[in-house]
């Protein structure tokens, strides 16, 4: 206790240094509480493109978890050959010079049927459908859409194909782009059955009733067809954003089929890959409550990003490019620059009590004994301090993330102005806008902020003491 109470009478006797140490503790409190929450900021996105007439929500693969996962099964298979949970590494030579290719296949990267029939088994959830991702297949008997001014040598030279387990309920349907001109759209536990775009139809002089043959893409000597009956005629309003360049998977190429006929083309017959989800809500007026319900269902969330019928989009800010590891590099900028801070501050402090440390050896006072009492001060300072930094935290955290957020558009709008002219586009760009930005401070949050400043302050008062504590006495007297 005395210990203490000489700590506090000599806080309040210095009252400018102490306000300097707490003014100092405060603002890097705050900032390292700001850089570490904005890299775990939910980012609310708006794409516009994605939204869908109706109440529905769309169930995404989340492009950071999917990195994150690639990491750790790397580092599972511990720079050796080898597959594991769907990632796959083998060593290549290439000039005599030793590589590693890496790859994942459609178990990995699917979404997991099982989470989708969790989801769509919540309470107040209508139907779902289930969407292939685009699959590039080769056209036999038939020829496609190409641009005659373009060169195709890179170009896979097939269609595109898309399954749906209710082709009503895909996005490009459900949105009102896409419409049926003649026939119909597929039904679901139908099997080898497609639907073509008007403009293949006419190039093809195909109907309804026509039957179309695919091969596997890229592969012209596999001889294995599969053959589709069409049974609808589709048009677009605008045309379809194409998953990847070329003609392959140009608008007028798309063809919709059912869920399980572009992985048999694709010579994965058994081993599908998803790409989306979508769930219809029954009642409109419970929109927000099942949406709740469904985002408590127990499911591998990290895995994914809910995308509401709005289009709007919450997802962790590690997939908004590369903000977590910016905010990461902040952390530790702002916890270098507090070090050098909190150094001078501190010697600061001791060559001002020269006189009362070289008095207190003499009177038999030990080294550490005084040395403890400096960092019980700067302690019982930086405790005020950091307390206070939790309350504010919160707002200045918002402000930190909405910066962050705002230097990263604006980094890939001067990109896009890089590379404006460079591509040709023949449908409308995916417009995104960021509609909010909310920064969480958690408890763990908090518990790092605190030991990080502990560490800060004791190592500052160390170093910053050893200088004093190695002279006697007589030498710190005389040195006055």
């Amino acid at each position: 206790m005395k210990g203490f109470s000489l700590a506090w009478r000599s806080v309040i006797r210095k009252p400018v240094k102490s306000v300097l140490l707490f003014v100092t503790v405060f603002t890097i409190s705050l900032l390292l509480l700001s850089g570490l929450s904005s890299g775990k900021a939910t980012i609310q996105m708006q794409d516009h493109t994605r939204q869908a007439i109706g109440a529905g929500l769309l169930l995404e693969e989340n492009e950071a978890d999917r990195h994150r996962r690639i990491d750790v099964l790397a580092g599972q298979l511990d720079h050796e050959e080898g597959s594991l949970g769907g990632y796959h590494q083998e060593k290549i030579t290439i000039n005599g010079v030793e590589n590693w290719r890496t790859w994942t296949d459609n178990s990995f990267e699917t979404l997991l049927v099982e989470d989708i029939e969790i989801i769509a088994g919540t309470e107040g959830i209508d139907d779902y459908n289930i969407t292939t991702v685009t699959t590039a297949a080769r056209p036999i008997d038939f020829i496609r859409i190409e641009d005659e001014d373009v060169d195709q040598y890179s170009d896979l030279g097939g269609v595109s194909l898309i399954g749906n387990k209710d082709m009503s309920m895909d996005s490009n349907f459900l949105s009102g782009n896409a419409f049926i001109t003649d026939g119909r759209m597929i039904q679901e536990g139908e099997k080898d059955v497609c639907v073509i775009s008007s403009e293949l139809a006419d190039k093809n002089q195909l109907e309804i009733g026509s039957i179309i043959r695919f091969g596997k893409c890229g592969n012209i000597e596999d001889s294995m067809t599969y053959e589709a009956e069409v049974v609808g005629i589709y048009q677009v309003n605008q045309p379809i954003a194409p998953y990847m360049y070329g003609d392959t998977y140009r608008s007028e190429n798309i063809i919709f089929t059912d869920l399980d006929f572009p992985e048999k083309v694709d010579g994965k017959a058994g081993d599908p890959l998803y790409e989306k989800a979508y769930f219809k809500i029954a009642d409109v007026k419970e929109y927000e409550n099942v949406k709740l319900k469904v985002m408590e269902a127990d499911i591998a969330w990290e895995r994914y990003d809910l995308i509401d019928n709005n289009g709007n989009m919450n997802t962790l800010s590690a997939n908004f490019n590369e903000m977590e590891k910016y905010s990461r590099v902040l952390v530790w900028v702002i916890s270098g620059a507090s070090l050098v801070i909190l150094f001078l501050i501190f010697q600061f402090w001791m060559k001002s009590r020269n006189r009362e440390i070289g008095i207190m050896l003499s009177m038999g006072t030990s080294k550490i004994q005084i040395l403890a009492q400096i960092m019980t001060e700067a302690f019982m300072i930086a405790a005020v301090a950091v307390l206070i930094s939790f309350l504010a935290a919160p707002e200045v955290s918002d402000l930190m993330a909405d910066y962050l957020v705002e230097q990263q558009i604006q980094s890939m709008e001067e990109q896009d102005l890089l590379d404006e002219g460079k591509v040709a586009f023949s449908y409308e760009k995916s417009e995104q806008n960021v509609v909010g930005v909310q920064a969480e401070i958690t408890s763990g949050m908090l518990i790092q902020d605190a030991a990080g400043m502990a560490l800060l302050i004791a190592i500052s008062v160390c170093v910053s003491g050893i200088a004093i504590m190695k002279r006697n006495p007589r030498d710190i007297l005389q040195a006055l």
